[in-house]
Parts: C-alpha cells; structure tokens; sequence
C-alpha cells in the first residue's frame, strides 16, 4: 500500500491534550457517520435483531481515531500474506500430515475429533477439490520488548469484519480528512481497506470457475447472527458489483432442505450451490444437535467449493500452527528460502505441552505464556495464574490431556491511549492493539486465479483484557495510522 505524504509527516497528536468539546464533536459526526454508512451490528437488546434485518441496529464498537503502527512493520504483514495463503493451500493436501499432527489431540477434544472424522471420510472415498477458496485472516500483535510483529493465528474459517473492517476504516478517513487541522495528522497515511470489495471478487472469480451461471453462493450462518451487516456488505457487492447472488442457511437448514445430485450438485431449498462459504461451523456451539453435523458432511461430500473445505479449516488449528513453527517443518511445505526466513520472522514462541522444559518455565512464570485450546472465536485462552494451575492439574490428570492445549509465548504489546466508543459512549482508557491481514486465496486444478493481499482489520481492546473479540464484545473496531 503507497502512501501519499512522507514518512516525515506528524503523528495523530497526544489524546491527552485533545479538548473535549472537540472529542465530543467528533464522537458526534463519527456515530452519524456510522449510521449513515452501516457501520452497524444487531442491538443484543431487541430479541428479533439477529434474525431481521433493520430491526435493533447499533453502531459497531469502535476507536474514535486510528491508532498508531509503524509502516515498516505493516509492510511485512502485507508481504507474507500471500505466503501464508499458499502454505494453506499446502499443508491442506497433506492430508496423513494432519491426520498425524491432530491424532493425539483427537483422543481429548470431541469437537476436533468430529472434524477429522469428516477429513477421514473425505480421504478414504479420495475427494478432489480441485477449485480451492481460502478466504483467511492472519492476526498479529507488535511487541514491546522485540519490536517483532508476531502472529498470533491464522484463520482459515470464517474470518469476519471484511465488511466491517473496510467501513471503519472510511470512518476515520472522513475523520481526519475534517477535523486533521486541529489534529495535526495526515489523512493518507491512513491507508484505505478494500477488503469486503476483495472478498467478493475472490467470491465472484470462484463462482465463475464453477461455472454453471444459475448455481448461488451460500453463506452459512449462525441460527442468530447480529454481525449479519458484515456478511451483508459482501452479499450486496456480489450482486451490485458481480451479478452473483448469495443466499442464507444455517446448519440446521442444510441439513433439513439440502440434498446432493447424482453429479455431485448440492442443491439447497431448490437453489444449486456453486460455494458454501462459512460464517459459522467453527465452534462446537454451532453443532447443538447431529443434524448440524449431518449438514457438514452433506457439504463435504457435494461438488460445491467450500471456503473453507475441511482440510482447509484443519490447517487453521492451534495445533497445526504450532507444528509448522518445529524446525524443518515449513521445508516440507514451501520452497524458497527467503520466504521460510519471512514467516519465521513472525512466529511467537509455540510448544507442544510434551515439552516437559517448557511447562516446568511455564509454572515457574505463567505470565510469559498463554495456553490455548483447539477454539475459535475469542473468550477460550488461559491467562496469568491460571495457566499455572491448569497445567499442573494436567500434570496431574495424566498426559492425554495435554494434547488438548497448545503453549504460545505471550506478546506483551504497547498500551496507548485510545478513545473507545461503545453504545454511543465514549470513554478513554488504555488500549493495546492486534492487526488482521486479511488474504484470497483461489486455485483451479494446478492455475492459482487469486493469491493477494485482501485489505486488513485492526482491533482495539482495553490493554487490562486479556481477550480480542469484537463479537465476543472484548474490542473495538479500529484502523492504521502509519508512521
């Protein structure tokens, strides 16, 4: 991304000096801006907001102004991105790789075990996904003591805020474009955020590959979702933009109203499916009953492409990360040296709990690690204390449970002071921040059509919380100001 005006432009002034009457200005164009732009979530509030469209809109939660981030640092994240989806694309086709990597942990996460149960089922009748979407979203954090941006995930399903994300970002932009005299800031060094314009033309690419003009795509959602608006944002371009329309199912719904052609068409409702892309499946919470995972099997085995298919999901795994960070793993995968070297630049520190060393300096200091089981979706890591007393009672448990958990170097990144607006209120605290490079990825058989950078997501949290979700309700929205 260029930015127009040197590096030698200022910094968003210090917050502390900001006079309020202007904060509450701002506040006030920034949630008419947010109402005028849908940069909107469902009120949790209003009982129908989840299922009704325009009924119990709140603004998004987000930070007042950008937050500061080197663009040294963001110029890295950008060019591993493409990297990072190639390596998906990879480890997915190894499928004993897998298999082999999440055996162990198969035994003490039913959840994990279910996946791989579907995966097995796919090797053993030997099903080819030629056309592959990966739709991923890499998560980073800046730390303090290194100045390394080290990566704390890479989503492979559902990555959500494409829609949201991108609006923010214009958000700020406006922001700084009207008020940038009193701030003393330049507005291009904010860089733009396409991604829901990306993520819908890596959607349209796929649905041209499948190549049958009156086949849908279908979104899977959760049964209430009050992050609809940011699904809604990359529907609405599919259709203005591409002419494709993308329709609605929850799991329950495939299950009940799907069914799979002698060709291998899934049809669903009457509508022929060309991709299923998830916006739900990723946590056990979404299988209440066994007709979810009938409707992921039916999925499975249908000619539609997935974003993600099984193995690709399978590759986002805790687990799966922290294999690839052994040494001469990432060799087995990807060629080139120099970009090994990249994407070793960015990994965190990631042990197996059969590291008897680790976990005797991890009880020792359990504020310099994070314990994270195979979850998505924020709320699910140890912290602190707790770390200590969850591995000694494993330690005392037996060593099968280990295999349930991963141990992450914890990062320790910058607190600044930030503006966060929630509920229409705005209150300063200290904040610390986690960048999102988002990433397309699609491939035909042996021709990659889109392998790039997708736009980004920065989220903001109150540096005395230790999770990241905006969904969850632990963050805010947020975008760069590159210095």
């Amino acid at each position: 991304m260029e930015i127009e005006g040197g590096s030698d432009s200022k910094p968003i002034l210090d917050l502390h000096s900001l006079d309020d009457n202007l904060v509450q200005k701002m506040v006030y164009d920034a949630l008419v801006w947010s109402s005028l732009h849908g940069l909107v979530v469902g009120d949790r509030n209003v009982q129908r907001s989840g299922t009704v469209p325009g009924i119990g809109m709140v603004h998004a939660p987000f930070a007042l102004l950008p937050t500061v981030f080197p663009e040294n640092q963001w110029n890295l994240a950008c060019e591993v991105a493409p990297i990072f989806n190639e390596l998906v694309d990879r480890v997915s086709l190894d499928g004993k790789f897998l298999q082999e990597s999440l055996s162990r942990t198969k035994k003490v996460d039913a959840f994990t075990s279910r996946l791989l149960d579907i995966h097995s089922k796919m090797l053993e009748i030997n099903k080819k996904e030629e056309i592959r979407l990966g739709l991923h979203r890499s998560d980073y954090m800046l730390d303090e003591k290194t100045k390394l941006l080290l990566q704390i995930e890479l989503n492979t399903i559902s990555t959500s805020f494409p829609g949201l994300g991108s609006v923010v970002s214009e958000l700020h932009r406006s922001l700084l474009k009207n008020y940038g005299e009193h701030l003393g800031c330049d507005v291009n060094r904010t860089p733009s955020n396409d991604a829901a314009n990306r993520f819908s033309e890596a959607l349209a690419k796929a649905w041209i590959e499948y190549n049958n003009p009156k086949a849908v795509i279908m979104v899977v959602v959760q049964p209430e979702e009050r992050n609809m608006y940011d699904q809604h944002w990359l529907s609405f371009n599919l259709k203005e933009r591409h002419n494709v329309t993308m329709i609605r199912k929850t799991m329950a719904e495939i299950d009940k109203e799907g069914e799979i052609q002698p060709d291998g068409t899934l049809l669903v409702g009457g509508h022929a499916i060309a991709i299923i892309y998830f916006r739900a499946g990723y946590a056990p919470t979404d299988y209440p009953s066994e007709a979810e995972w009938r409707g992921r099997l039916l999925m499975e085995h249908s000619s539609a492409i997935k974003c993600p298919s099984i193995s690709y999901h399978l590759t986002g795994t805790k687990k799966i990360q922290q294999e690839l960070a052994k040494p001469n793993v990432l060799e087995k995968f990807i060629d080139n040296k120099e970009d090994i070297a990249k994407l070793r630049k960015c990994f965190a520190g990631l042990w197996s709990l059969d590291d008897a060393d680790i976990v005797d300096t991890a009880i020792e200091k359990p504020h310099l690690f994070v314990m994270k089981p195979q979850r998505e979706g924020g709320g699910n890591n140890i912290y602190g204390d707790d770390v200590r007393e969850a591995l000694l009672r494993l330690r005392k448990d037996g060593k099968e449970q280990n295999a349930a958990y991963i141990l992450m170097q914890r990062i320790f990144p910058t607190d600044s002071a930030t503006f966060l607006v929630r509920d229409g209120n705005c209150h300063k605290d200290h904040a610390v921040s986690e960048l999102g490079i988002y990433g397309a990825y699609l491939r035909n058989k042996d021709k990659v059509i889109v392998n790039e950078r997708s736009g980004y997501l920065m989220r903001t949290k109150v540096s005395s919380s230790n999770e990241g979700g905006v969904a969850a309700g632990f963050a805010v929205l947020d975008s760069i100001y590159l210095t």
